[in-house]
């Protein structure tokens, strides 16, 4: 696709990956207009500092609205919905919110794309869906198994985007990273938790340390966004977006301690454990689908992803609340 002057809307545009989906397409030349969440400060996340800002059209508002939705959406070609609540522990504690925001917002996204004749809906969703693999590697076929609440919320947004496609011929792709990481990342999730106490001390607090994840750099992840906005035989397809590979918890806890220099003590933090029940013991990827319909590849490998993700935060952390936890 020539993406010059293409007029697309990213919803979560002032998220992690978000803000760098929005500077991807304002790069490649597109009419961005970038739809972050309304808050009294004025904030538009990741996107106050970007370099691309002035090449961006923001609009606040609320996903979970449908009047701002509809109006973030008039005029636009291609939308891509990665607006949604993503912290696992939170959905324990308010599960409800993860309903409006999760279902209920991507219900108002899909209704305004059918109703404005949107080109293509790029539906995001999250390897959270398949719970703990039943077999490896995770193809799109494997049962989804909603062992959180916040699992739960994606698993009914993504069956919305399926129904809206065979009930009404939405032109919809569901995209489903596995585990993303890189720079601006929250300090929820595990490998800037991590980084950031390796970076400040030489004691890691972590939950479960067995699990195993197949990480992505964030980079790799926004190259599927791309493509799956612009192959036509994607539509009405759910596409995997990971590297095949994993590392566990502990692994991946001392391999950040050898590349920050650090010689690290792991303590279990019992408030960082989920409930033994909803833990997904193991994900990694079968992205085969990726490469035959968005000849798609993952560029940046793991270790190399990493190195840049700890220089980003080693140059950054004063950003963060560094040692506090965050549900």
């Amino acid at each position: 696709m020539d993406w010059k002057g293409k007029a697309v809307l990213v919803t979560g545009a002032g998220g992690f990956i978000g803000s760098h989906l929005t500077e991807k397409l304002a790069g490649l030349g597109a009419d961005v207009r970038a739809f972050v969440h309304y808050n009294a400060l004025g904030s538009w996340g990741w996107l106050d500092e970007s370099p691309a800002r002035e090449n961006i059209d923001v609009l606040m508002g609320d996903v979970c609205d449908r009047d701002s939705v509809r109006r973030a959406m008039e005029g636009r070609e291609v939308v891509f919905h990665l607006a949604a609540l993503i912290a696992i522990p939170y959905s324990y504690q308010t599960p409800a919110s993860y309903v409006r925001t999760n279902v209920e917002g991507t219900l108002n996204i899909l209704q305004a794309a059918r109703e404005l004749h949107v080109e293509r809906v790029v539906h995001t969703s999250t390897s959270e869906v398949y719970g703990s693999a039943r077999y490896v590697p995770i193809d799109e076929g494997h049962p989804l198994q909603a062992q959180s609440p916040y699992a739960a919320s994606k698993t009914a947004a993504d069956k919305l985007a399926e129904a809206f496609r065979l009930s009404f011929d939405l032109p919809v792709v569901t995209v489903r990273p596995f585990n993303t990481f890189g720079p601006r990342q929250s300090v929820r999730a595990i490998i800037p938790a991590i980084i950031t106490q390796c970076l400040v001390g030489d004691t890691v607090r972590l939950g479960n340390v067995s699990p195993t994840r197949d990480f992505n750099y964030v980079d790799n992840t926004v190259d599927g966004f791309v493509r799956a906005a612009c192959i036509p035989e994607a539509v009405g397809q759910t596409i995997n977006l990971g590297s095949g590979k994993e590392i566990s918890i502990g692994e991946l806890a001392e391999l950040i301690g050898k590349m920050t220099h650090r010689k690290i003590k792991i303590d279990r933090d019992a408030t960082r454990v989920r409930p033994e029940k909803s833990e997904v013991d193991r994900l990694v990827a079968d992205s085969s689908r990726a490469r035959k319909l968005l000849e798609w590849e993952p560029a940046i490998d793991f270790k190399n992803g990493l190195g840049k993700t700890i220089d980003w935060f080693t140059k950054n952390l004063g950003t963060y609340r560094v040692g506090s936890y965050t549900p």
